[in-house]
């Protein structure tokens, strides 16, 4: 279970109308968000907005909410919420998004596995994608009937640009026996030339259970890099090929920074996405998917943390887990953080043709079998 918006049971009292046997998408979201289904039944408030977000203080101006921001976001808002339900949309939020989109109109937010899942089972007839472009194509891949938008500005992102498609046509020539594995951060035609998907929350465990022992795998070098480790870890025999590109927000993370930290705050925990450079995942003491970060913070007794990954995490995990601190710095996507309300109310209303994911048939047939196989190995868990 996603746990989006635990902490924020106090804000909104369950009206004495509803029951868990609400039929439709009001129960699913309210299984999710634990004040979400409100947001449909009664408009949210500067108060309460502000009670939710003021204490973010990572990523500086950008993620710092004072009374008068919460007041400019909610006729927003509260115009999102109700057009949404109008149109029969859903709105999905990857957690590196800033927090007034997921914590106001987001109906299901987290990672890239999680959110694919919400994808295909969601009944909604329209699907605005709150992240990057890949992300809204897989979700295309997943949902072919269904309309699904992009609303952020700058919907790219350094590893899904690194390669395309005659790109791994080439590999696969050079490479020829391997297994090709691309991470879910890539674009649809580039999924439709590989074996099976991957993200970061499943790649350990898919990689371990193919048979073949030749992978290549495609993006991203540390994730690569950082994949072969894991395999020589667990005593597998696998001989792990892998492309250059990189997620340039985590690149720029480096030892320097955890020693610095370690020093400062001797009780901290650091904890890094496999995104990171292998130095640094080994210097850390915890190392996992956004999904896979949020259960850790959870069931972990430590107070202090360095989060190695996007600015958008450590301000959730500031809202859902006001009890523990989060130290040191972080950087922020520019592509995650182009998402904004005034662009999916935008989308919502009038999309133009860029906001549109649309995807030839045939590649995405393709890339479907691509994803369906990750969906195969997860379920063999």
């Amino acid at each position: 279970m996603n746990l989006l918006f635990f902490s924020a049971l106090d804000l909104f009292p369950r009206p004495a109308a509803f029951s868990r046997e609400a039929a439709g998408r009001a129960y699913f979201v309210l299984r999710i968000s634990n004040f979400k289904i409100m947001l449909t039944k009664s408009k949210i408030t500067a108060d309460q907005l502000y009670k939710i977000l003021k204490n973010i203080k990572v990523g500086g101006s950008v993620c710092t909410y004072s009374y008068k921001k919460c007041e400019e976001f909610v006729p927003l808002i509260n115009e999102i919420n109700e057009l949404k339900e109008e149109k029969n949309a859903v709105i999905l939020v990857h957690s590196y998004v800033s927090p007034e989109i997921l914590y106001g109109v987001g109906d299901f937010a987290g990672d890239s596995y999680g959110l694919s899942k919400n994808a295909m089972e969601t009944k909604a007839g329209i699907i605005v994608f709150a992240a990057v472009r890949f992300m809204g194509e897989t979700a295309k891949i997943l949902n072919p009937d269904k309309e699904v938008l992009i609303p952020g500005l700058l919907d790219g992102c350094t590893l899904a640009d690194s390669i395309n498609a005659k790109d791994v046509r080439g590999l696969r020539k050079e490479f020829s026996g391997y297994t090709f594995v691309c991470y879910v951060n890539t674009s649809a035609e580039v999924k439709a030339e590989c074996d099976v998907c991957v993200t970061s929350a499943n790649v350990y465990d898919i990689v371990a259970r193919i048979p073949n022992e030749k992978i290549y795998f495609l993006p991203d070098k540390f994730m690569g890099m950082n994949l072969d480790a894991e395999m020589k870890r667990r005593g597998l025999k696998k001989e792990i090929r892998y492309y250059h590109g990189t997620c340039y927000v985590h690149e720029e993370y480096g030892t320097e920074q955890i020693f610095k930290i370690r020093t400062e705050y001797p009780n901290a925990k650091i904890v890094s996405h496999p995104e990171c450079a292998p130095k640094v995942c080994e210097n850390s003491d915890y190392v996992g998917s956004t999904s896979q970060i949020l259960k850790y913070m959870k069931e972990t007794d430590a107070k202090e943390f360095l989060m190695l990954t996007e600015c958008g995490l450590s301000s959730r995990l500031e809202v859902e887990f006001p009890d523990k601190k989060i130290v040191g710095s972080c950087t922020l996507c520019r592509y995650m953080k182009s998402n904004r309300l005034e662009d999916i109310l935008r989308v919502l209303k009038n999309p133009l043709d860029r906001d549109r994911v649309v995807i030839p048939e045939s590649v995405r047939r393709r890339a479907h079998t691509c994803l369906e196989a990750m969906f195969q190995y997860t379920a063999k868990n």
